[in-house]
């Protein structure tokens, strides 16, 4: 599975990319991940990217010139185009949950827009973005963040990453209103603090219910 990063700051992903699970599945080549400096596709002999809003307002915004071209290189390279999602990160955008990555996991190739300043110019949503995502009801400063977690999310769900396949099959939210058990681990008693019984009795059937009920 490859993801293309669409941001104008490529190298504030390089420390979380480049550990634990995300940077093990690129080194096993299950997944990869790109990321384009949306500022050399811009035709703005400064790399600009950004322009004021039209009818006034503050901040900037990120221009479609630039995105589009990004974009449309993007998929020029990508082979199998008919599994390929496009994705903008924005505040307005539908919720992202479980279910999301599970149906985003499904595709071959996600090219993920990060947003950035006072917005990205509509045209983006309407003609070019596939879907609006936001990772909860709360303003970020642009869209690496979700980027991120939209990776991280559904890296963990693909065959082969994890170190056992059945970690992702009991975890919370996999279910609609279901969370995971308590997990406990040694020692069994820490500043008289005990690990509840049905755990240390060796006997699964209770085990299956106390984690059931729990």
């Amino acid at each position: 599975m490859q993801f293309h990063i669409v941001t104008i700051f490529p190298r504030i992903l390089d420390s979380y990319l480049k550990e634990s699970i995300v940077y093990r599945a690129q080194k096993s080549k299950i997944i990869e991940i790109f990321a384009h400096n949306l500022r050399e596709y811009s035709n703005d002999k400064h790399g600009k990217v950004d322009d004021t809003p039209y009818g006034g307002g503050a901040g900037m915004v990120l221009r479609v010139q630039p995105i589009y071209d990004c974009v449309k290189k993007i998929k020029e390279q990508i082979i199998n185009k008919n599994k390929t999602r496009v994705i903008l990160f924005s505040a307005k955008g539908k919720k992202y949950t479980q279910r999301t990555a599970e149906r985003l996991a499904k595709f071959d190739n996600l090219i993920l827009i990060c947003g950035r300043y006072e917005g990205v110019d509509e045209r983006v949503v309407k003609h070019i973005a596939d879907e609006e995502i936001s990772i909860g009801e709360y303003v970020l400063t642009g869209g690496e963040l979700p980027a991120l977690v939209l990776i991280d999310s559904i890296t963990r769900l693909i065959p082969g990453v994890l170190g056992n396949d059945e970690s992702a099959k009991n975890e919370s939210h996999k279910k609609k209103n279901y969370k995971e058990h308590p997990q406990y681990s040694k020692p069994q008693e820490f500043n008289g603090w005990q690990v509840p019984e049905a755990l240390v009795s060796g006997n699964h059937n209770e085990i299956k219910k106390w984690r059931e009920e729990n």
